[in-house]
């Protein structure tokens, strides 16, 4: 619980549904908005015990440090999709199991349902997008395993943001006026270059900026200042709009270019997690989300290893960005993704 709406809301219906609750808030970081008396005060409110846990070191492992390393590497991660991973289905789970409780409850806007047609009888659980499409957040779950999917409850899944803030209300709950909360938590005022110079003591190693001819146009601030697809804040007076097209961690270069290069058609990604199936043992036709506000596009996607995705696009899209995830959707069902490479 985080004291906020989502959370607030997904606690009262789970009691609501005469299940033996608790809540529990997890302190992930001391920049993070913890939001621990709003929380504290919540369960309070509905008569249940509350617990707060203190998963600070693993999510700076398991989130931060990834988060920095991806940045240094010339990758642009998304932390959300490793605190899920690691930290809430992950850690949070396994503590919750340790207590004897049976699941967790989340308020994510998303669903997780058995599907009984399985060829061995039993079916799998399968990941669905939340009925507010506007407010989905299966593209961040795409890692939740089988075991994940049959210990987690999402009582928001089916309801719009309006129809949890108006329950909220109704029941008096304190969170119903609370703001939304920061896309990256340990990052709060958004200067996530600040940020890694802090956590690593040292100032960003400057580089050049190159044109895809390999022609030298100036200094850049360094590689972890950037992302493919960026256009402002690049200090370049060019004959055209420049973009990064590449990021060169190994030499610290960042190649820019017309806006024109950077659609692709292609990707590979690893890391890869598949719900409904264990491998893609044919090609698949499905839709491909590149980025979290990416609209889904037609794609074919190919199993080609162990740990490896190719997907290729029926249209080429733009700034396709390596670290970002790319996740799979039949329908409204998620059949998995991976981290692009």
């Amino acid at each position: 619980m985080s004291g906020g709406v989502d959370s607030s809301v997904a606690a009262l219906l789970a009691k609501s549904e005469g299940l033996e609750c608790a809540g529990a808030i997890i302190r992930l970081h001391p920049n993070a908005e913890c939001g621990e008396p709003d929380a504290r005060a919540v369960a309070a409110s509905l008569g249940i015990p509350f617990f707060v846990f203190d998963f600070s070191d693993c999510f700076t492992e398991r989130v931060i440090d990834r988060f920095i390393r991806a940045y240094e590497e010339g990758r642009t991660p998304n932390p959300c999709v490793a605190c899920n991973k690691h930290i809430k289905f992950g850690r949070f789970l396994e503590k919750a199991l340790e207590l004897g409780k049976d699941c967790i409850v989340t308020g994510h806007y998303a669903r997780a349902e058995r599907d009984g047609a399985g060829r061995d009888g039993a079916g799998r659980y399968l990941l669905k997008k939340g009925a507010d499409l506007s407010k989905d957040q299966s593209y961040v779950l795409y890692t939740l395993s089988q075991d994940q999917l049959a210990r987690v409850r999402f009582p928001l899944g089916s309801l719009s943001k309006a129809e949890a803030r108006e329950i909220a209300k109704s029941a008096g709950l304190y969170a119903s006026g609370k703001r939304e909360s920061q896309d990256i938590c340990f990052v709060p005022d958004g200067d996530y270059v600040s940020f890694i110079e802090e956590n690593t003591g040292e100032p960003m190693r400057k580089g050049r900026f190159i044109d895809t001819g390999g022609n030298y146009l100036g200094e850049n601030r360094g590689v972890a200042c950037y992302t493919v697809g960026q256009r402002r804040g690049l200090g370049l007076a060019m004959p055209y709009p420049p973009y990064v097209i590449e990021i060169r961690p190994e030499d610290d270069t960042v190649v820019v270019g017309g806006g024109e290069m950077l659609y692709s058609k292609n990707l590979h990604a690893r890391e890869i997690n598949l719900i409904p199936v264990d491998r893609l043992d044919s090609p698949l036709k499905a839709r491909v989300k590149i980025r979290y506000r990416h609209v889904e596009q037609p794609a074919t996607v190919w199993q080609v290893g162990d740990d490896e995705l190719r997907i290729e696009f029926d249209e080429p899209q733009r700034a396709i960005t390596k670290g970002q995830a790319a996740v799979i959707y039949d329908g409204e069902s998620v059949i998995g993704g991976g981290t692009i490479i």
